[in-house]
This record gives C-alpha cells, sequence and structure tokens, in this order.
C-alpha cells in the first residue's frame, strides 16, 4: 500500500520540481510586462501633459477639462493593458497553457475596434458640444430658456448616434443596431411627412384656390 502512494507522491514532486523552473520564468515576463505597461501609461500621460493637449482642446469651449481627462485616461488604459496582454501571450506560452493563448491572440485582433470605437466617440463628443453651442447660439430670439432646450436636445441625439455607431463598431447586437437606426430613420421621415402634411394643408389649398381663378 505505501509503496503506490510513495511512487504516486515521487512522480508529482518529480514533476513539480520539473515545472518550476517554467513557472518563475513566465512569472518573470509577466512581471516586466506589467512594469513596462504601467511605464508606458506614464508616459503617455506625461506626453500629453506636456503637450498640454488638455487646455488647447478646453481653449475651444467643447469639451470640458473633466471630459478630456476621461479621454485621456481610457487611451492609457488601452495601451497599458495591449502591452500586458502582449507579455501575457508568452507567458502562457511557458506556463503550458497554449489553448488561452488562442483567445488573448484574438483579442489582440479585436483592439484596433476598441481603439477605432474610442475615436469615434472623442469625435462625437465635440461634434455634439459644438452642435449644441451653433444652435444655443442662433435660436436666442426665441428665448435662453427655449434655446438650452433644442441644444440639450440637439447634443442628446447627437450623442445617442455616437453610440449607436461605437456599439457598430464593436460588433455588439448589430443587427438589433441596426433595426433600432433603420426605425428611427423611419420615425423621422414619418413624423416629417406628417408635419409637412398636415401644416402644408392651408398652403396646398391656397395654391390650388388661386390656379383655378387664373383659369376661370
Amino acid at each position: 500500500m505505501l509503496e503506490p502512494t510513495q511512487a504516486v507522491i515521487s512522480r508529482f514532486w518529480g514533476k513539480f520540481t520539473d515545472y518550476l523552473p517554467d513557472f518563475f520564468g513566465g512569472l518573470v515576463i509577466l512581471l516586466i510586462g506589467v512594469t513596462l505597461a504601467s511605464l508606458f501609461k506614464k508616459i503617455l500621460l506625461t506626453l500629453l501633459t506636456f503637450i498640454k493637449l488638455e487646455k488647447v482642446l478646453e481653449s475651444t469651449k467643447l469639451i470640458t477639462k473633466s471630459e478630456v481627462k476621461l479621454w485621456e485616461e481610457i487611451l492609457s488604459e488601452i495601451l497599458k493593458w495591449t502591452v500586458i496582454i502582449l507579455f501575457l501571450i508568452p507567458t502562457l506560452e511557458v506556463w503550458g497553457l497554449s489553448k488561452a493563448t488562442v483567445v488573448l491572440n484574438q483579442f489582440l485582433f479585436y483592439l484596433p475596434n476598441v481603439i477605432v470605437a474610442v475615436i469615434i466617440g472623442f469625435i462625437g463628443l465635440i461634434t455634439a458640444n459644438l452642435v449644441a453651442d451653433l444652435v444655443r447660439n442662433s435660436i436666442k430670439t426665441l428665448g435662453e430658456k427655449s434655446a438650452n432646450t433644442l441644444a440639450i436636445f440637439s447634443k442628446s441625439v447627437l450623442i445617442f448616434f455616437t453610440i449607436l455607431i461605437i456599439l457598430n463598431q464593436l460588433s455588439v447586437a448589430q443587427d438589433l443596431i441596426r433595426i433600432l437606426f433603420t426605425g428611427i430613420v423611419v420615425m423621422i421621415a414619418l413624423a416629417g411627412g406628417l408635419a409637412f402634411g398636415l401644416g402644408g394643408q392651408t398652403i396646398a389649398k391656397e395654391i390650388l384656390e388661386e390656379l383655378r381663378n387664373k383659369f376661370k
């Protein structure tokens, strides 16, 4: 009874000691990756602070300081985790977890979509703020309250469509987004048609009356 048990323990200990160099080797690779990732993040944030991107964008009054900080943090986090994943792949290979690297490789191929989505979101936010300012300044004659209401509505609509574009870029529920977008376009078209049709009845009637009188 003791001999088989000792044989099992001996085999286990032998495999464990053989695996230790691979484990510590992979751990060193991962620690180097985490260290470099944190370093690259700090370099990017320092570079953005050095070129004073925050102040430049804030001076245009199209985006607030907190919004600029948020997007800078998002970009720096994407860079950080990209570097970590790049070092995690060889770490898993050293640890003998090759199947897990397939998932990470797919995620790396997906990262460009995330970066493009972040850029779209940033541009969409600036555009929404710009349109809101244009609407607010162009209809001041209607009163401050009405101008602010329409400006907020315009900004909300643009942000909503920006979110739809981002989700489509990320391949999230593309069919649902396509149906929703089509539904919104049809709704706007119907609303515009009804508004024009109902509002233009009087004008159309007057034009027809005038033409009929001329032919008489």
